[in-house]
This record gives C-alpha cells, structure tokens and sequence, in this order.
C-alpha cells in the first residue's frame, strides 16, 4: 500500500501505485493518478485533474494541477500531464491547461524544475529540460528536449524555446528561441551557440561545427536576405539534421506572429498541439486506490 503520513489529506478518488510516499501535510485532491516511486515530501499540493508517472520527487510548497490563471476559463475539465524522473523544487507552481490551449499542460520526462519556477496553463515541456529558479513560463509556452532557462527569465505567451538552447539568466523573452542556439538581455537576443549542450547530448562533431557555421553566417555577417541564406545553408549541409532543425525554427517564427510561430495557432476554439510537442510521456499504471 502506498505510505501516506497520517497528517496528509488524500481524496478517496485518487489512484496511488503501490510504491507512492505522501509525506506530512500534502493535499491530494481527486481525479489525480500518481506512479510508482513517485515521492511527494511534505506540502506539497496536487490540486486536481492531474496525472504524474513514475520516479517523481516533489518537493515543500509545490503546487501541481492548479486552476488556469486564464479570464476565459469557466471550470471545464482539463488536465496536468507528468511523466517520469522529474524533480520539482520548492514553491514549484504548474498549471492545469485550459480549453482554448488543448486541454493539457505536459511536462515530459527528466526534467528539473528549480525552486520559484512558474508553468503557466497549457506550456509543453519535452524531456530534459533544466530550469533554474524563479523563471516565469506565461501560458502555451514550449520548451523543446534539452533546452535550459537561466533563473529570473521571463516568457512571453506562445513562446517557442528550441532544442538543446539556452536562455541566460533575467532573459525577457518575447520571440522564439532557435534551437542549439544562446539568447541573452532584455529583450533576448541570438548572442551565440550553444556547443557545450550539443556535445552533452551526443551531437557529432560535423553537426557542431555546421551550427557554428550557420549561427556566423545568419546573425554576424552582412550580406543576402535570411531566405537566401537558409537555403544556402540547407543545401551545404544537406545531411545535418541540426541545420535543418534550426532553419525550420527560423523559418516558422518568421511566418508567425511577432516571432512566435505559435501564436499562429491562436483561435477561441480548442485547438490541436503539433505531433513535435507532444513529449514522450509514458506513465507506469497506478496499482493501488486510495
């Protein structure tokens, strides 16, 4: 049976797996499904309408499933999806989605979440992900495998921040961050690339060394339009992969609104997510009811 500490308030709704620790003055509320190993360590709050997976630690004063901080929500159901091996720090607060947004707000797998940090309704991370204290994710956000935010920075609704990039710290983000590459400053901006990561995460030494390459022809020298350079781009390194991930961010913030490829997608009606930012989430089953 799972360990709940007696001072702990769990709903009679929630499905707990075998192996779960609810530590001392947790509230669980109902419809939440936690996984094996999961850990919440003490006061920490699972509001509602929430499923975690396996191998999670939440730590004091993290607040998970909250309401949407969204004037158009009016109660409908929508959810907090959690995968595996995720650490949530302090005074963590992640959202529930809202209609408008899908539905959903996903976190993927292997993630930390850094004390202060703020998941606003509907924001998609992928697996990876490192984001350090008190950094501020405004709604539909997504954050690609990989990426890491500096602590204090602050993201403008709709934002896309591309694979294995990196965002400084007090960064105010207003555009689309292209992968493998470095933002910095208020407001952001391209300041390099980020090799360091890209080795971290197996790149070859080609796909390294055409990043560097793009980032130096695309936003240090002078010369044909971006369209021009993409395509020159593309066809030099035809067999990267990474090149072609970054001209295709490049190319869809630029067919976007304000730099924000998403903000396409904006609409009063409940819209569908693209198949690149639905994380790799695979829960464990529950086991046990509480």
């Amino acid at each position: 049976m799972p360990s709940i500490h007696p001072t702990a308030v769990v709903d009679p709704s929630a499905i707990l797996a075998d192996d779960v620790v609810i530590g001392p003055w947790c509230v669980v509320g109902p419809k939440v499904s936690i996984g094996p190993r999961t850990v919440l360590r003490n006061h920490v709050v699972v509001e509602s309408h929430t499923r975690m997976g396996a191998d999670n630690v939440v730590y004091p004063f993290a607040s998970i499933g909250g309401t949407p901080q969204d004037r158009k929500y009016r109660g409908e159901e929508t959810w907090c999806e959690i995968g595996d091996r995720n650490h949530i720090r302090e005074q963590v607060t992640i959202h529930r989605g809202t209609e408008t947004g899908g539905g959903k707000t996903i976190l993927g797998n292997g993630n930390l979440l850094m004390v202060g940090v703020h998941i606003a309704h509907d924001c998609r991370l992928a697996d990876e992900v490192t984001i350090a204290n008190a950094a501020l994710l405004a709604g539909h956000v997504h954050v690609g495998t990989g990426a890491t935010i500096g602590g204090n920075a602050a993201f403008h609704h709709f934002v896309t921040v591309g694979t294995a990039s990196l965002v400084g710290g007090l960064a105010r983000v207003s555009k689309d961050v292209p992968p493998y590459l470095i933002v910095e400053g208020s407001p952001a901006r391209i300041r390099g690339h980020n090799h360091i990561q890209m080795v971290r995460r197996g790149s070859s030494e080609d796909a390294i060394e055409a990043i560097r390459t793009c980032y130096r022809r695309l936003f240090c020298e002078a010369g044909a339009t971006m369209t021009v350079r993409i395509a020159a781009l593309r066809a030099e390194f035809a067999a990267i992969q990474e090149v072609h991930e970054l001209c295709d961010s490049l190319q869809a913030s630029a067919a976007g609104v304000h730099g924000r490829a998403l903000e396409t997608l904006r609409t009063d009606d409940k819209r569908s997510v693209p198949a690149m930012w639905q994380p790799n989430i695979r829960p464990e089953g529950a086991s046990a009811e509480h």
